[in-house]
């Protein structure tokens, strides 16, 4: 899951540095999202809001279409489970980063993207929505087009766009 250590030191201080959505923001995700899916992006802690917003705008000025635009907003909504705080999310990734096995919270936190993905399922979001919340740390499915794929990686994190290659 986490890329190099200066990947996780700049998402370390992105985190740190995320504040709330602005009421245009909020009303914005509202539009673009189905009250079900809105209830789950707004279940998340502000930081990870912001995160999910930050995601999203360059796929919306990309002119993706909406399911691609769902995918980047909602990509991370299960690491609400694992509730942690920044000292915790650290924690986790380093663990992650050095294969230690976790459980409790800190294995919610790792598989974030597997949780979503069963959220988003069980109430009805597109195929694509749920297939980039599973696979956002792994290999590219087949469900996604090579073309999505690097947009919605782009846009989680435009250091991430380096991996795409080795991730097909």
């Amino acid at each position: 899951m986490p890329g190099s250590f200066g990947h996780l030191t700049r998402r370390f201080f992105d985190y740190l540095s995320a504040g709330a959505l602005e009421a245009h923001e909020i009303s914005l995700v509202r539009e673009l999202l189905p009250p079900e899916e809105a209830e789950l992006f707004f279940d998340q802690s502000e930081r990870d809001q912001s995160h999910g917003f930050a995601a999203g705008r360059p796929v919306m000025e990309s002119g993706a279409g909406a399911d691609v635009i769902r995918a980047a907003l909602l990509h991370d909504i299960g690491k609400r489970h694992a509730s942690l705080g920044v000292i915790g999310r650290v924690l986790a990734s380093l663990l992650i980063k050095a294969k230690v096995p976790m459980r409790g919270r800190l294995a919610h936190y790792r598989d974030h993207g597997p949780i979503a993905a069963r959220e988003l399922e069980s109430i009805g979001s597109p195929a694509l929505v749920v297939a980039f919340a599973r696979h956002h740390h792994a290999r590219r499915s087949q469900e996604i087009e090579p073309e999505t794929w690097e947009l919605l990686l782009e846009a989680d994190v435009p250091q991430k766009a380096s991996l795409v290659e080795r991730r097909r």
